[in-house]
């Protein structure tokens, strides 16, 4: 197959990279061995450096393994970003078991649902969540365990620790095949599935990642912001990369804006990465020094395309370049813009070495398009999950013929780069036309009163469909619809322009701020079922 994306990349960037054969664990051991007394995280007034966190999950291993932990077993963590989400992450890899990633804010029924498909036997906590353990139907078998710095339970991470002298040697891994990681989807497009990676699936990603950015990185001495969660797979692959790296990794428990922006002037970061909304919030803060984001070498966003406004205003204030990506949980993290090369609006940049990536008619997802035309992107790549965790139902679906098929429509330039357009289940289709709502949202974060923006389809009597807009307003700015609706009147085709309007103080998000737009279309059509135009 061509791949035209191979001229777009800088030059010291190779088009294939070998496989890496070694484990989690292998990785934080080998940055231990080469920069024990770097830093590794930064967790409020905690730091650890790469030796002590090592130390530390070594004896822990140890603990786990005297009280019946074993190869294959899974434990679910329900941690925020902390040093005690990393040093039980690299633990569990460290024995062989299997990472089940669980949400801090999921309620019981979606927790009681985890541990259930996974069969986790163990599961680690702050005390906190215990309240939702208690409502669900636990197993006789699960063992809780505490992750709270003081606690009088029994099961408890520290006391284990302290109680600990002696390593026992860490278990031998297969990375490729055996599996590392449990990541579960957001439940989009229904149930939520469990994304098996293996160590090799992961390891190869962060390879791919900083092998693309190697010009730019300095390797050990990068200070990371660990904003997105480590529960999200964009998360993983962040802690992966400063571990590979050497670098600093900043633990974000929680993302408050003000805390943010005390947080970059006290520790200066160097690599940052966050959702548009994020980078949306900083530009606005009302507080922002000329200096305050200068420290940035590496801005890097994904989930949905930034703005040219958001990207022209962070790289004005950084002096860095704005890089875009994109990732999902089946595939870790598949294109980036190439550093020092041209960042195209609205462009996920292009796919990763060792990474394939085409475009494929909508209807039978066989026949390849051309570069330009709009279809499904589907993906190939040693970084790409070989399945669904026991639902072979869904595996064979999304997984045909050694292709990953992704449900996101896009389209390629003639130098390779990706370009979305929408999700197979977003796109509207309104008097037969289809219409994407990413592009009507760029239209719309172009105008100087609209902060955020959200436009999906509405049931229609006549169209079918119509467009609806939801729009925050800067702080203190002043819009009509009639405004709205002239601006998008001059820059979109008419059957384009959104025909309902609305004004709110928010949007609905994810754990990593990405905007929900299911929430808005299920709300919507609960409320009001068939829709008339304004």
């Amino acid at each position: 197959m061509s791949r035209p994306w191979y001229s777009s990349y800088p030059k010291s960037v190779p088009h294939e990279i070998a496989i890496p054969h070694y484990s989690l664990y292998e990785l934080l051991a080998k940055t231990a061995e080469k920069y024990p007394e770097q830093k590794a995280v930064i967790d409020g007034t905690r730091e650890i450096t790469y030796a002590e966190l090592q130390d530390k999950v070594d004896r822990l291993a140890t603990s786990l393994k005297k009280r019946g932990f074993r190869k294959g077993d899974r434990m679910a963590i329900m941690l925020p970003n902390s040093i005690e989400y990393i040093m039980t992450y690299f633990t569990i890899h460290r024995l062989g078991g299997t990472v089940c990633q669980v949400n801090p804010m999921y309620q019981p029924r979606e927790l009681d649902y985890i541990l259930q498909n996974s069969g986790a036997k163990w599961f680690v906590s702050f005390e906190e969540q215990w309240a939702k353990l208690n409502e669900i139907e636990q197993r006789e078998d699960l063992i809780v365990i505490s992750a709270d710095l003081k606690s009088g339970y029994p099961n408890h991470l520290y006391k284990w620790l302290d109680e600990e002298d002696e390593i026992v040697q860490p278990e031998a891994i297969d990375p490729q095949e055996d599996v590392a990681l449990l990541q579960y989807t957001g439940g989009t497009t229904g149930r939520s599935k469990g994304v098996v990676l293996t160590h090799t699936n992961l390891i190869m990603n962060v390879t791919q990642s900083v092998t693309f950015q190697q010009d730019v990185l300095q390797i050990p001495g990068e200070v990371m912001v660990g904003s997105s969660p480590l529960f999200h797979i964009a998360g993983i692959v962040n802690l992966n990369q400063a571990v590979l790296t050497g670098a600093v990794y900043l633990a974000v428990r929680r993302v408050q804006i003000d805390d943010m922006m005390s947080l970059i002037r006290k520790y200066r970061p160097t690599i940052f990465s966050g959702v548009p909304t994020l980078y949306i919030a900083l530009l606005n803060h009302p507080e922002l020094k000329s200096d305050d984001l200068k420290s940035f070498k590496v801005c890097a966003s994904g989930t949905a395309a930034l703005p040219m406004e958001v990207i022209s205003g962070m790289e004005e204030k950084t002096g860095a370049q704005v890089i875009s990506s994109f990732g999902m949980s089946e595939a870790l993290i598949t294109h980036r813009t190439p550093p020092g090369r041209v960042h195209k609006l609205g462009s996920i940049g292009v796919p990763l070495p060792g990474t394939d990536a085409k475009i494929v008619d909508i209807a039978t997802g066989k026949k390849e398009l051309p570069i330009g035309e709009s279809g499904e992107m589907v993906l190939k790549g040693p970084q790409v999950t070989s399945q669904y965790w026991n639902n072979a139902e869904e595996t064979n679906h999304a997984l045909r013929d050694g292709w990953l098929y992704t449900g996101d429509l896009a389209r390629m330039d003639e130098d390779g780069y990706f370009f979305i357009v929408g999700r197979k289940k977003d796109m509207i289709i309104a008097s037969g036309y289809n219409i994407y709502p990413d592009e009507v949202e760029e239209v719309l974060y172009q105008h100087p009163a609209v902060a955020e923006a959200c436009a999906f389809g509405v049931p229609h009597p006549y169209r079918g469909e119509t467009v609806k807009t939801i729009i925050i307003p800067k702080n203190g700015a002043q819009v009509t619809k009639e405004e709205i609706v002239d601006w998008c009147n001059e820059r979109l085709a008419r059957y384009k322009v959104p025909t309902l309007i609305e004004f709110r103080d928010e949007l609905p998000k994810s754990a990593v701020g990405k905007v929900l737009r299911r929430v808005l279309v299920e709300e919507e059509r609960t409320k009001n079922p068939t829709v008339h135009s304004r």
